[in-house]
């Protein structure tokens, strides 16, 4: 049983990340504003994190620089306040099961942004490169499979409904044009690219400033300030402000703070199993997702859609294949002559966890 934790664990974060989507997609379909919602998220995530921060690092933490304060404010720019506006946007235009599948795309998109900040090699002549190579291929052909091509609606057989959609002035509705589709599928893209370099750039920032919790609360913190600025310049409003005991402050209060603690949990499955075990896990959110989007959201699900989705998946599974490769091949590589040959012998080297940059 104690080997199946990490495992349940994993599922569980996915799970919460699916339920995030869902539960986001669910308040924008009743007309909450995006920006309003990202602000009271933000909120209640620094609310949670602080007291944390304060309790395990509290004075431990390392002193903060005008410099690294700066850099921390500008990756919650980047990174949270602007992706998660974009990404809400983006689900208003499309659908909760497409934003699950975009997930898939940010390892591979942090992938090729590690390796033209020089931070991942590719060795094209090798198989490993090669996959990783044609893993973003996959990656930007699903994008255009999902952006471009619809195909026939493919039904369940039966609807819950049990959030319905309304138009209320916000263009808070199902997007039906294909122009707003194909705008979704690239608001879902660019959010993902964000999202990408967000990561990229923090693993940059955590290497001089190793206080993981202090970083997060202080990220929390600059998005809810930012996020508030946002959401007085495009929501005028009052009625959007306002937030009771009911549905809104349901999913305010799970993707600020279960959505935030599963990152503490998703640290600890990486921890245990390493970022392979845990990436490949992935796109159990996006069976997840589909699933509460068909029977619950009432959406349709068209082939195109399912094609797109399936690409995204081979693209992350192939770079994943690629970088797994890559790492068992190097930490062969690095060990004495004798070793190697015993390393080789045993298979030593392929159940070494590989390490991911992205």
């Amino acid at each position: 049983m104690e080997s199946k934790k990490p495992l349940f664990a994993s599922i569980l974060v996915h799970a919460l990340s699916a339920g995030m989507i869902l539960l986001s997609k669910a308040v924008f379909n009743m007309g909450m504003s995006i920006s309003v919602f990202v602000f009271y998220r933000q909120v209640a995530g620094t609310i949670f994190m602080v007291p944390f921060a304060m309790i395990f690092e509290g004075k431990n933490a390392k002193p903060l620089s005008i410099v690294t304060s700066c850099k921390i404010f500008m990756l919650a720019l980047l990174g949270i306040t602007l992706t998660l506006n974009i990404y809400g946007l983006a689900l208003i235009y499309t659908s909760a099961s497409l934003g699950a599948a975009s997930i898939n795309c940010i390892p591979v998109i942090t992938f090729a942004f590690a390796v033209l900040l020089r931070m991942e090699k590719v060795r094209v002549k090798s198989v490993p490169g090669i996959a990783k190579v044609g893993g973003i291929v996959v990656c930007m052909a699903g994008v255009v499979t999902l952006a471009f091509y619809k195909g026939p609606v493919l039904k369940p057989p039966f609807h819950l409904h049990t959030f319905h959609p309304q138009d209320d002035g916000h263009g808070h509705g199902h997007a039906s044009s294909a122009t707003k589709w194909v705008l979704g599928c690239f608001l879902l893209l660019a959010s993902s690219i964000c999202w990408a370099i967000w990561l990229v750039l923090q693993a940059q920032v955590l290497k001089s400033y190793p206080s993981k919790l202090t970083f997060t609360s202080i990220q929390c913190l600059s998005s809810a300030v930012q996020s508030f600025l946002v959401a007085i310049a495009l929501e005028r409003d009052p009625q959007q402000w306002k937030i009771g005991w009911n549905f809104r402050l349901l999913a305010v209060v799970y993707c600020g703070i279960l959505v935030t603690g599963g990152y503490y949990l998703q640290a600890w499955v990486l921890s245990k199993k390493g970022p392979v075990f845990y990436a490949v896990m992935i796109p159990s959110s996006l069976v997840m997702t589909i699933l509460g989007s068909v029977f619950l959201l009432g959406e349709t699900i068209n082939l195109g859609s399912v094609l797109g989705a399936i690409m995204l998946v081979i693209s992350l599974y192939s770079v994943l294949w690629g970088k797994s490769k890559e790492q068992n091949i190097e930490n062969v590589s690095s060990l004495p002559v004798q070793d190697q040959t015993h390393a080789k012998e045993t298979g030593v080297g392929s159940n070494t966890r590989p390490s991911l940059s992205t």
